[in-house]
């Protein structure tokens, strides 16, 4: 199986998402643009110990990937974008509006892709309303939705609302992990998700 990975910001905890999916599914990482230092890639390897796929797009600046490759004086071509086969867990770049190219959203990538997309979400104040818009945005383009996962302190009434309005498979919540460790990261993954809703 493979997944779409996206959140409705950045630093929405993703990556740690990531890397706990990828080892309950034993699927390989890829990020295909990264923006900034250290990277995704080098956090899920820390944290999971699966196969990282390099990225196809590796740039310096922490900014949106337009404007991260312009700065090194290059342009994203979206179609060098292709996802492997196999199992894979595929992290997108902050939200689902970062622009890629002034012309192409990352958004427009998952429409062309078709792969099953879990929107990772927060439960703290402001989520009902960040997440509903990502589902309605996702369903505009006709791009398939998987379900949501939350990340963060419980908020069970944030969490059914937007599932209820959302029309969305509620997929579990992932706590913070502090320490965090890929021995943590495993249990607490576990102990949180079904790998069956995963299938």
């Amino acid at each position: 199986m493979r997944f779409v990975v996206t959140g409705t910001d950045t630093d929405v905890g993703k990556t740690v998402f990531c890397a706990g999916l990828s080892v309950m599914l034993g699927a390989r990482y890829w990020k295909p643009v990264q923006a900034g230092f250290p990277t995704d890639s080098q956090t899920v390897a820390a944290l999971a110990g699966v196969e990282i796929l390099p990225e196809v797009y590796r740039l310096k600046l922490p900014a949106s990937p337009h404007q991260a490759a312009a700065d090194e004086g290059i342009v994203i071509d979206p179609n060098k974008l292709v996802p492997p086969d196999g199992p894979l867990v595929i992290e997108g770049a902050g939200g689902l509006m970062v622009p890629l190219t002034r012309q192409t959203l990352f958004i427009d990538v998952f429409a062309r892709w078709q792969i099953p997309v879990i929107l990772c979400a927060r439960t703290r104040l402001g989520t009902i309303n960040h997440t509903l818009l990502s589902i309605a945005a996702l369903r505009a383009r006709s791009v398939p939705l998987h379900g949501v996962a939350f990340i963060g302190e419980a908020n069970d009434e944030s969490e059914g609302i937007i599932a209820e309005i959302g029309q969305v498979k509620r997929l579990g919540r992932l706590p913070v992990i502090a320490p965090l460790s890929a021995a943590r990261l495993k249990d607490v993954f576990a102990q949180n998700f079904n790998a069956a809703d995963f299938r």
